[in-house]
């Protein structure tokens, strides 16, 4: 697992065998998340999309608390995986970084609670799966716009962005701040503080009510 500059990212780089007869990888392994993290993964969804090339989803996030949490890898074709840094306070607010997600190096992320998500199909029929500690509520799920000026997140040169609806509707980063959308740094902290103290499922314990 090595730490992206976010605070509450990482990326999984495994050991991939080769042979005759194909190839074979561990792409999560909770042990080694622990110990990046200090928790586990709680896993309460799995999901799979397949994009046809140029498709750009995101940048979504959950309210804090709880979030959701995501261990994101692409099993076929290629992806820029994009992760922001949304949670107000924050010494990084506003920052993006950005890790290419195929299926031939089979890198994963893991991205926690609060932080913003988003990807662009590099290929046709690009799939991504990813594990997520929470279900989808949509009452707690939220959107920015992935073109918004004032990130200036770099997608890649020649793909005409491809989005849903929901997605070009969503605010600029500023508009969502200004309508109290976005996590604070200080509930995301106390948050991951809770996973730490947490049982190895990822499940934190938190008083009741909160």
């Amino acid at each position: 697992m090595r730490a992206l500059d976010i605070d509450g990212a990482w990326v999984m780089e495994p050991r991939v065998f080769h042979d005759s007869r194909g190839s074979f990888h561990e792409w999560f392994r909770a042990p080694d998340l622990h110990r990046a993290a200090g928790h586990g993964l709680g896993l309460a969804q799995a999901n799979c999309s397949v994009s046809s090339r140029g498709t750009l989803r995101g940048i979504h996030f959950a309210d804090v608390p709880p979030g959701q949490a995501k261990y994101v890898t692409c099993v076929r074709g290629a992806v820029l995986d994009v992760v922001v840094d949304i949670r107000t306070g924050s010494p990084t607010y506003r920052a993006w970084e950005a890790v290419r997600l195929d299926d031939r190096d089979h890198r994963a992320l893991y991205l926690a609670e609060g932080l913003g998500h988003a990807f662009m199909a590099l290929t046709d029929d690009a799939t991504v799966v990813y594990l997520c500690s929470r279900g989808y509520a949509p009452a707690r799920e939220h959107g920015i716009h992935p073109l918004d000026p004032d990130l200036a997140i770099t997608w890649p040169d020649g793909l005409a962005p491809v989005l849903s609806d929901k997605d070009a509707a969503a605010p600029a980063l500023a508009e969502a701040e200004r309508a109290g959308l976005l996590p604070s740094y200080e509930e995301c902290a106390a948050w991951y503080a809770a996973l730490r103290a947490s049982r190895t499922d990822g499940r934190p314990r938190v008083p009741a009510g909160r």
